[in-house]
């Protein structure tokens, strides 16, 4: 738990309510392990069992963690080292969401070292891209830089602010309607729940404080149909992107039509995160979720 990335702080809470869930089930010895204070490799391979993987965001959930749990033959949660790094990359997993009829924004790819005004407006044209744009980084979690901009001016602004943190950004036309987002664990969807927040979109702040007062909706206010569409939806993003142990897949639903966004591999596992709030309502306590992670783990995905 913990690491290097802009997520180190909910990662820090998805582990502590891990290792108490994990202590209750009566797993006497677990241990941390933050890669932030120590090397992974300095995981003493004798006395691990299992790695319960916590990670957020970089070297954590795209495969350069598991790539360690791999070279170290210990099983460990969650997705493989591929399934982890598709599904991080939002370009390769959008990629596959098509190839496999699921339905995704429009986007288009720009590198900091090609990028120029004119050549952005050009390609928006070219795109028939239409505002509000949404900019973000392309293997960033958590909503981490992601900017929703309403006009040229806007656009322009963040992009310069982003690339002087990131070489790559994706584009893409802002989806409105009904934010759901649908949990599967081991491959079987357990159900899908509405989220409203009160902020301009879900964003980090409305993911992890409570000030922000984002409204849940569980089961989704959607009608049957639609909900089972969703679950199913998702399900088949998990199989296409050959994931493991639990994963969300984040829709818009606008005009009667679903949007995949992305599908996170390591969801958050904190007081206000969503996987463990669907499995709450569908009978399973949070002690529970978290066994059946751990009793899902394995090597070479």
């Amino acid at each position: 738990m913990g690491g290097t990335s802009g997520e180190r702080e909910v990662s820090l809470e998805s582990g502590k309510a891990c290792i108490r869930a994990l202590k209750k089930k009566g797993y006497k010895n677990v241990s941390i392990f933050d890669p932030k204070k120590e090397f992974l490799n300095l995981i003493d391979k004798k006395k691990t069992d299992i790695i319960f993987n916590a990670l957020h965001g970089k070297d954590g959930e795209d495969g350069i963690a598991q790539s360690f749990f791999e070279y170290l033959k210990i099983p460990y949660t969650h997705s493989g080292v591929v399934s982890s790094f598709n599904s991080m990359n939002k370009t390769i997993s959008k990629e596959i969401f098509k190839k496999n009829r699921i339905k995704t924004p429009k986007y288009f790819i720009f590198k900091k070292e090609n990028y120029n005004k004119i050549k952005l407006n050009k390609i928006i044209r070219i795109k028939k891209i239409k505002f509000p744009i949404v900019v973000k980084p392309i293997n960033e979690g958590s909503s981490i830089g992601v900017k929703i901009c309403k006009n040229i001016f806007s656009l322009h602004l963040s992009t310069k602010k982003l690339f002087n943190l990131y070489e790559e950004l994706m584009f893409e036309p802002y989806i409105g309607g009904q934010e759901i987002q649908v949990a599967v664990i081991n491959g079987i969807p357990l159900g899908a729940i509405e989220l409203k927040p009160k902020r301009q979109f879900y964003d980090y702040k409305a993911k992890y404080l409570k000030a922000a007062k984002t409204k849940h909706i569980m089961p989704a206010s959607i009608n049957k149909n639609k909900y089972l569409e969703s679950l199913k939806i998702a399900k088949k993003a998990h199989k296409a992107l050959g994931c493991k142990g639990i994963t969300r897949s984040d829709f818009k639903f606008f005009k009667n039509q679903f949007y995949l966004l992305e599908l996170n591999t390591q969801p958050g596992m904190t007081s206000l995160s969503l996987v463990p709030e669907i499995a709450n309502y569908k009978g399973i306590s949070f002690e529970d979720l978290v066994e059946k992670i751990l009793l899902n783990a394995s090597i070479n995905r």
